[in-house]
């Protein structure tokens, strides 16, 4: 194992088949896969190694019998996003990470995450949008918004749930249904 739990093999076969790794190239985002509850320690160990990484949290409240609390909880559990170059070296400082499983890959493809997907994650995170978890979609008319702090978003206009906008990060499987009434929209 190497060190790093969960990695069996050296975990960079799919990037020769992805795109020749080339030094020097521009640094690009990816997600990586971690154990159950360990999001949080792999940001915090990737942060470490100098990797800008980012963890998307959310805050739920919780009550219990004996108190209540707000709970700092990531959106997407089981996942985090690396931005790294794609020499060897960095693929191989990211998978010798204690609780990191591996990169997000389909097949034996490694795909990075769009810079724009990351850029609306933490946009719609940081404006404190409302949204809700929703399940991954593959059908739906493409649309984007147009005006407001939510401008150039695009996402699948649901059409069984009127004023909501879903957007995909399409690595990871996982989306998000924004509210957006209010926003015009165009077709893209």
């Amino acid at each position: 194992m190497g060190g790093s739990y969960g990695v069996e093999s050296t975990g960079l076969e799919g990037w020769t088949q992805a795109r020749p790794a080339v030094e020097g190239t521009q640094p690009q985002w990816f997600a990586v896969q971690t154990r159950y509850r360990f999001e949080k320690k792999v940001a915090a160990q990737l942060h470490q190694k100098n990797f800008q990484v980012y963890l998307p949290l959310r805050t739920e409240h919780h009550n219990w019998s004996d108190r209540q609390t707000d709970v700092t909880i990531p959106l997407f559990p089981g996942y985090a996003f690396v931005h790294l170059d794609q020499s060897r070296e960095s693929r191989t400082a990211v998978l010798h990470t204690a609780g990191l499983l591996g990169f997000v890959s389909f097949g034996a493809t490694i795909v990075p995450v769009p810079s724009k997907q990351i850029e609306h994650l933490q946009t719609l995170l940081q404006e404190k949008v409302r949204f809700s978890l929703h399940a991954f979609v593959h059908v739906g008319q493409r649309v984007r918004i147009r005006g407001g702090c939510l401008h150039g978003f695009e996402g699948v206009l649901l059409k069984h749930e009127k004023g909501k906008l879903v957007i995909s990060i399409d690595s990871i499987q996982r989306s998000l249904a924004i509210d957006i009434q209010g926003y015009e929209l165009d077709l893209v």
